[in-house]
């Protein structure tokens, strides 16, 4: 199903003007964009923003960029940035491999992949944003000790993922199946799509690696 255009989608985006990085240009300048010495953290494919601006908020001292290549999808991210009047968070409306073609190396401490596509097809393996070749372009851009947090409702594509992480040479912390029943639980920051299908009944997979 299609999604509907969200009506007048580029005022909307102007007036939200201060909290995007529209350019390359601007990519190579995002140690400028906030106080230098900060944590820097990136989502992935950040939706509707619940995730991101909650977390955000719980952590005002980390800088956050959030990446979405659908504008109709993260209006919604950057009106609630705005609403809260968010100084801690950048958007950029791209593909991430575009964005971190043009990102310092070592510049993020933690990337965030929230219920992202899973493409369940196997000739669309390549696609999965956990696919090795992508989790080598992260490791460039993590810093030593760095972190990716991973979860999703797809049991096949944790599976999958748990593989490629290991292929890609990054380390477990820790996994779980069921992460709303798991010691983890206290410390999660649910997405709107989370929420919603955790509501159902339904397994949230989640795993925390660290590049060797």
């Amino acid at each position: 199903m299609r999604m509907r255009k969200k009506k007048n989608l580029s005022r909307r985006i102007l007036a939200c003007e201060r909290f995007v990085l529209k350019s390359p240009e601007e990519y190579f300048k995002m140690p400028e964009v906030f106080a230098a010495n900060k944590l820097a953290r990136l989502e992935i494919g950040c939706g509707k923003g619940g995730f991101l601006c909650e977390t955000a908020m719980r952590e005002p001292d980390v800088e956050f960029y959030a990446i979405e290549k659908i504008s109709n999808v993260v209006i919604s991210a950057m009106e609630k940035a705005k609403a809260a009047n968010l100084d801690n968070v950048r958007f950029v409306i791209d593909d991430a491999t575009r964005l971190l073609n043009f990102v310092p190396a070592g510049f993020f401490d933690r990337i965030y992949i929230n219920f992202s596509d899973p493409w369940p097809k196997a000739r669309h393996a390549k696609n999965r944003l956990t696919h090795i070749d992508n989790l080598l372009m992260y490791k460039r851009v993590l810093r030593e000790g760095g972190q990716l947090w991973f979860k999703t409702d797809n049991e096949e594509f944790f599976d999958f993922s748990i593989g490629q992480f290991d292929a890609a040479g990054y380390t477990v912390l820790w996994e779980t199946r069921d992460l709303h029943s798991s010691e983890y639980a206290a410390q999660n920051v649910m997405t709107e799509y989370e929420e919603r299908f955790s509501g159902m009944g339904m397994r949230i997979f989640s795993a925390r690696v660290s590049p060797n």
